[in-house]
């Protein structure tokens, strides 16, 4: 692994907002609930608003201490000094992110519900892989469907961190964590809460030491 740090826990992925402040807000309201991983994701974003976010959270999670992983884009979290990226089917190679971006720099695919990519992932120097969608999404409808079955194949045979992704909530989580994921990565289910923080704590104390289903 290029990093001692693994990815486990609340897996905080932003949300698709047009309002600078906004999005900024949110992500510190879950950071105060114990979020310690923030993918920024934005599929509409402009090279410059894109490069302005990713640099304002770079500096959010500086002052709580977590790691900033950037989706898709290589150079942006080049730019930035990201902690890592995040890759899906149709991004960089995971050599080529790793050729930019260092040898301490995490890199994440997502293998959706296909565990031989995984494998070559692996293979490959992923420093984590994430499945999904788990359950039904309202941000990828469409999405193929990975079954909680997957998770415990993948845990027998690979010791990357697992991610899981799609339609997870605090009811359903523990059974994703129970089945061997080490993160769950959430959208609408935190940053759509009346009280972010609130339901950023709740997901966080899932993986207490003393929680029944923590993997970690």
């Amino acid at each position: 692994m290029a990093s001692a740090r693994r990815i486990s826990g609340l897996y905080a992925v932003t949300p698709e907002l047009d309002d600078d402040q906004a999005l900024l807000s949110r992500v510190e309201q879950a950071l105060l609930g114990g979020t310690r991983i923030i993918q920024y994701r934005d599929k509409s974003a402009s090279a410059e608003r894109a490069l302005r976010r990713a640099r304002a959270l770079r500096a959010l999670c500086d002052r709580h201490a977590s790691l900033l992983i950037v989706n898709d884009h290589v150079e942006l979290a080049a730019q930035v000094g990201a902690d890592g990226v995040h890759l899906g089917r149709e991004d960089a190679d995971l050599a080529a992110a790793r050729a930019r971006l260092g040898g301490r720099s995490l890199i994440g695919l997502s293998c959706y519900d296909d565990l031989g990519r995984a494998r070559a992932a692996r293979d490959a120097g992923a420093d984590y892989v994430a499945f999904g969608s788990v359950f039904a999404s309202g941000v990828k409808p469409g999405a193929v469907r990975a079954p909680l079955d997957l998770f415990r194949r993948a845990r027998r045979e690979m010791t990357l961190p697992l991610v899981a992704i799609g339609g997870i909530d605090v009811h359903n989580a523990p059974a994703v964590l129970a089945a061997g994921a080490h993160a769950i990565a959430v959208i609408t289910a935190l940053f759509g809460a009346p009280d972010v923080t609130a339901r950023a704590r709740e997901f966080s104390q899932l993986f207490s030491p003393d929680h029944s289903c923590s993997t970690t």
